[in-house]
C-alpha cells in the first residue's frame, strides 16, 4: 500500500515540496523566525574574514583584477556584491567625514557665487561617497573607450569600477581619520595612493603585463572624473537659466 504525501508548494517557485527544501530552486520549506541570533549571524555574514566585506577588501587590495574577473566570469559568492559593497564603503566615508569633518578641498565652485552650481558643487563635496557612485557611470564611458579591443560592456565595468571606488573610499577615509588625529595634512597622500589604485587595478583587470593599460586605467578615471564636474556645471546653469526665464 503506498503512502500518500502530502505536497506543499515552495514559496519561492511555486515547485510541489515534498521534503525541508525545494528540489528546485533550494528554497526552505519552512523559514527559521527573525530574532537575536539570526540579525547576528547576518552580521557576521557579512563581517567575516573568510567570505564577507574584510575578505573582499583584502582579495581586491592585493589581486583586484584576477578577482572581480572571477566575479564576472566564474564565482559571484567569494565577493560581497559590487553594489552592495560601494555603498558600504560610501556610507563609511560619509560617516567618518561628517563625524570627523576632516575637508578635502579638491570639490570647489569658487567664481560663481550664489547660483545652482555653487549648490551643486557643495551637494558634491558634502556627500562626496555618493558622488562617486554616480561618477562611476562617466569613469565607465572612458574606460569602453580605451578598452574596446577587450570586450567588456558597459554593466560589467560598472562591477570592476564599483569594487574599485569602494576600495579608494576606504584609502581616502582612512588617511581623513590619520589627518583628524595627528592634525598633520595627510588627505593629499590618500587622493594620490587612491589614483594609483585606481589605475593599477583597472590596468590589472584587462591585462596586467601590458603598461600601458595602467596609464589609460589612469587617464580614463581622470577624465570620467573631469567630465562628471563639467556635466555638473552644465546643469547648474541650465537650472540658473531656468530661473531666469
Amino acid at each position: 500500500m503506498n503512502k500518500e504525501i502530502d505536497f506543499e508548494q515552495c514559496t519561492k517557485c511555486g515547485a510541489e515540496l515534498s521534503d525541508d527544501f525545494c528540489s528546485k530552486c533550494g528554497n526552505p520549506k519552512t523559514l527559521k523566525r527573525i530574532d537575536g541570533n539570526y540579525i547576528l549571524s547576518q552580521i557576521v555574514s557579512v563581517l567575516n574574514f573568510d567570505k564577507g566585506i574584510f575578505y573582499t577588501i583584502k582579495e581586491l587590495l592585493v589581486r583586484p583584477g584576477e578577482n572581480v574577473q572571477k566575479f564576472i566570469h566564474s564565482d559571484r559568492n567569494r565577493l560581497v556584491k559590487p553594489i552592495i559593497f560601494v555603498i558600504v564603503c560610501s556610507l563609511i566615508y560619509t560617516i567618518v567625514q561628517q563625524l570627523l569633518n576632516f575637508e578635502d578641498g579638491y570639490v570647489n565652485a569658487g567664481g560663481f557665487g550664489d547660483s545652482a552650481v555653487t549648490n551643486i558643487y557643495d551637494w558634491i563635496q558634502k556627500n562626496y561617497g555618493y558622488a562617486n557612485i554616480l561618477m562611476t557611470i562617466f569613469i565607465t564611458i572612458w574606460i569602453k573607450l580605451f578598452f574596446k579591443k577587450y570586450n567588456y560592456n558597459f554593466f560589467e565595468i560598472i562591477i570592476l569600477l564599483c569594487f574599485v571606488i569602494g576600495i579608494g573610499m576606504l584609502i581616502y577615509t582612512t588617511f581623513g581619520i590619520l589627518e583628524s588625529i595627528t592634525k598633520i595634512r595627510v588627505l593629499h597622500v590618500g587622493a594620490i595612493l587612491g589614483f594609483i589604485y585606481t589605475s593599477w587595478a583597472i590596468g590589472q583587470f584587462f591585462d596586467k603585463k601590458k603598461k600601458v593599460n595602467y596609464l589609460k586605467g589612469l587617464l580614463a578615471y581622470l577624465l570620467g572624473m573631469i567630465t562628471f564636474y563639467i556635466i555638473a556645471v552644465i546643469l547648474g546653469l541650465g537650472i540658473d537659466l531656468m530661473l531666469k526665464i
